[in-house]
């Protein structure tokens, strides 16, 4: 089969660092969103289970069969938004239900009728690019502040990344994250107490339609899934040099996500920071392999599902400053690929400057966090500079 062919250890730790990072960095939040709903642990599970196989069946799946990588993931800025407004207005569990089902429609739709993609296409490479540099650079930055409250491990971990970058640049990332696990694990900070042994099981909810519900949680969720999630998303493809039929893919996570919300699959779509770990070089060299990690990252994401609490206290067991610091070390790679590719013509190089910092400013404006606000600022500063000028040669 070549997708065995095609495996590697590389592309198989850096599924598992992104499995590792998506997780475990947001995985609270969407905790918070299924209390605010007043959720039982038996649906908090069932959560887990549709978001699980949901992320993995839509990673794997169309991986497999595109031969390149497509990464799906949770919204993450979806779940703060119900988090937010769950409590603010008292919504049931079936209300919160009603709404998923409406915001997957709309993805759907998006998807279906191709504006998203037909927006996107207009972006210059340049703009995505910085686009991608802003957000990746905040989890860079992130890796190095660490050093606040774990400095030892940190220093182990860079000094392990760069002398592997070295002699085995291949097999950085994987030897980086061994060393971090091996050093905590000699420290005592792995929090094994965490980890319970049990499967999840699905919880069907009977969805409720409320017109507060579909103002205050599905176009809320709508707007930031798409603007805050499947933009950048789709920047780290564009950057990474892939083309995929995004309103295809767009319409899958939107069906995918009808199916599974009845059981608390919120909104799914595509990934942005994970993706960069799988889509970048430090995954494979060979970038025609690189769909493997994401494969392996949808096979990961399915045993969350089905293993629910037993893998959710594995990934909660290492301490947030491995996690940070082996994301951080594993993007290093794409942060620099990205900012070479936004500022290489001098004609967009100011724009795309203006998107980086922008989006590396993680202002939230109307609830609409930076990433969307970068492409804006970018295209309107592009747009004033070159709107009636012949095109000009790239500097």
């Amino acid at each position: 089969m070549p997708f065995f062919k095609d495996l590697s250890l590389s592309t198989a730790t850096a599924g598992f660092v992104s499995v590792l990072v998506g997780f475990t960095s947001s995985v609270a939040i969407v905790f918070q969103a299924a209390q605010a709903f007043h959720a039982t642990p038996q649906q908090i599970t069932s959560w887990m289970w549709a978001l699980g196989l949901g992320m993995g069946l839509c990673s794997l799946v169309p991986s497999l069969w595109l031969r390149q990588p497509v990464m799906v993931a949770w919204s993450t800025p979806g779940a703060a938004v119900l988090a937010t407004a769950g409590l603010a207005g008292g919504f049931t569990m079936g209300e919160a239900i009603g709404a998923f089902m409406a915001c997957a429609v709309l993805i759907t739709l998006a998807g279906a009728t191709g504006w998203f993609e037909r927006v996107m296409n207009r972006i210059p490479v340049e703009i995505a690019s910085a686009l991608l540099a802003g957000v990746l650079t905040r989890f860079g930055l992130q890796a190095f502040n660490a050093a606040e409250t774990g400095l030892s491990l940190i220093l182990v971990m860079l000094a392990g990344y760069v002398l592997a970058r070295r002699w085995l640049p291949r097999y950085a990332v994987v030897l980086t994250l061994a060393l971090g696990i091996g050093w905590t694990a000699a420290q005592g900070q792995m929090q094994w107490a965490a980890v319970h042994l049990g499967l999840a099981m699905p919880v069907f909810t009977a969805p409720t339609f409320s017109v507060a519900a579909l103002v205050s949680l599905a176009l809320p969720l709508f707007v930031v899934t798409m603007a805050s999630q499947n933009l950048p998303g789709v920047a780290v493809m564009r950057a990474t040099g892939y083309h995929l039929p995004v309103s295809r893919l767009i319409t899958m996570t939107g069906v995918v996500t009808l199916v599974l919300a009845p059981f608390g699959a919120f909104a799914l779509n595509f990934s942005a920071i994970t993706a960069a770990i799988c889509m970048g070089p430090e995954a494979h060299e060979d970038r025609t392999r690189r769909y493997t990690a994401a494969a392996a990252c949808g096979f990961f994401y399915i045993g969350i599902g089905i293993f629910g609490a037993v893998v959710t206290g594995v990934l909660s067991a290492f301490p947030r400053e491995l996690v940070v610091g082996i994301a951080g070390l594993a993007l290093l790679g794409t942060i620099g690929t990205a900012l070479s590719t936004a500022l290489r013509a001098e004609a967009h190089r100011e724009a795309a400057l203006i998107t980086f910092l922008v989006t590396l400013s993680g202002v939230v404006l109307a609830g609409v966090g930076s990433a969307f606000w970068g492409v804006v600022a970018g295209s309107i500063a592009l747009f004033v500079q070159q709107y009636g000028r012949r095109p000009a040669q790239s500097a």
